[in-house]
């Protein structure tokens, strides 16, 4: 993965957040764990949890990583 900025969208009311990189749709993460997959499949490094929450390419719009409900 390029060195794009990684958006979190906010939570829809299924409680998805969808996850986009350069403008692109990755998909849409259920938790942290499907974040990290997305990530992964994207080509960034694999990451832990806390990684993933204080990584400086995520952006978190509509809370942190610990919102996953609307």
């Amino acid at each position: 993965m390029d060195e794009h900025r990684v958006v979190v969208r906010p939570p829809d009311e299924s409680g998805g957040r969808r996850v986009q990189v350069g403008g692109k749709t990755l998909g849409t993460a259920h938790c942290l764990h499907d974040l990290m997959g997305l990530l992964e499949q994207a080509g960034l490094e694999p990451l832990d949890e806390v990684a993933v929450a204080e990584h400086p390419r995520i952006e978190w719009h509509g809370g942190g990583p610990e919102v996953w409900k609307p």
